[in-house]
């Protein structure tokens, strides 16, 4: 086997550098060969408009999947949520490992929950898809804040907070742990809060599909539950019609009966960004055993929703 060093290819970002580190590690164990990562810098990682002017689909993918494409590096590492739904032909998703926490994270001032903000609260966050939960979820309750719109990456979010100008940020738990940092969080938000972004929590190992050799050793950090459980949020998604900076929340959920993974549950939301209206619906079956299976409940759900009015609260973040 060779012993050439393979090139991962990663954004610049210190979280992406991170879980690209944990990543490569892996890769070394099962592959016996050495990792190299190659810094990559996307348009979303220099761009200081919001995400949901810019689209948000593959802004920080495709300067990742064009060095993939021209075999300047071996094979790529993304967070699953950022993926556009639709698979480049000449690309394949080799190995997605074992989900990390799905959940949103506050990280407040004085060590405050969510439900404890005072009133008039100010929280960040760069999510159509949280404002319209966070707020939705305040309207129903009696709270009052305002959801303020920010880039930037964890150092730059959480400084805000540091800093006095919000009273909290709301960043994705898996991040904050990737990183090191899940002793600044202040409160975990419930899923019956807010619904993570389809794929959150969850990595995606990509390469070239001629590259058999290769997509059979990252074969080895896939993680079939993980796969099938994205693969579901995905197709929701995808069946909705919307970029990754669309108001979707999605997650499936495996049940367990004991120690038997026997049904899944997949739940959707989509809301307008204040809140005022939200379309909320969930499923539960056997667990899909077929890539096919899973994108066809995805796809029920979805259209569920759209029977609903979903796609008229999502407005121009349609793509």
């Amino acid at each position: 086997m060779s012993t050439k060093p393979l090139r991962l290819g990663t954004r610049r970002s210190k979280l992406a550098m991170a879980q690209s580190g944990q990543v490569a590690e892996a890769v070394s164990r099962v592959t016996g060969r050495p990792v190299k990562l190659v810094e990559i810098t996307t348009y979303g990682d220099v761009s200081r408009e919001h995400l949901a002017q810019i689209g948000g689909t593959g802004v920080f993918v495709t300067a990742l999947r064009d060095a993939l494409t021209k075999g300047e590096v071996d094979f790529a590492v993304h967070s699953l949520k950022d993926l556009p739904t639709t698979q480049p032909e000449d690309l394949v998703l080799a190995a997605v490992p074992v989900r990390e926490d799905p959940r949103d994270a506050i990280v407040a001032r004085d060590a405050l929950k969510f439900t404890d903000l005072p009133r008039g609260a100010r929280i960040g966050t760069g999510s159509p898809r949280r404002m319209a939960q966070l707020n939705a979820y305040a309207r129903g309750h009696g709270l009052d804040i305002e959801t303020v719109p920010i880039r930037g990456n964890v150092d730059t979010r959480i400084r805000y907070v540091h800093d006095g100008e919000l009273d909290a940020v709301v960043l994705a738990a898996a991040g904050l742990s990737r990183i090191g940092r899940l002793d600044e969080v202040t409160d975990f938000l419930s899923i019956d809060t807010v619904l993570p972004a389809p794929g959150q929590g969850a990595l995606a190992i990509e390469c070239a599909a001629h590259d058999a050799t290769l997509i059979s050793a990252l074969g080895e950090l896939d993680d079939p539950f993980t796969r099938i459980a994205v693969t579901a949020e995905r197709s929701l998604l995808a069946a909705l019609e919307a970029g990754c900076s669309a108001p979707v929340g999605a997650l499936a959920d495996l049940l367990a009966d004991g120690q038997i993974v026997n049904e899944m549950r997949l739940r959707g939301v989509v809301g307008t960004p204040d809140g005022s209206r939200t379309v909320q619906l969930s499923t539960t079956g056997p667990v899909p055993e077929t890539h096919d299976g899973a994108m066809a409940l995805g796809r029920e759900l979805a259209a569920e929703m759209l029977a609903q009015g979903a796609a008229g609260l999502m407005g121009e973040q349609a793509q």
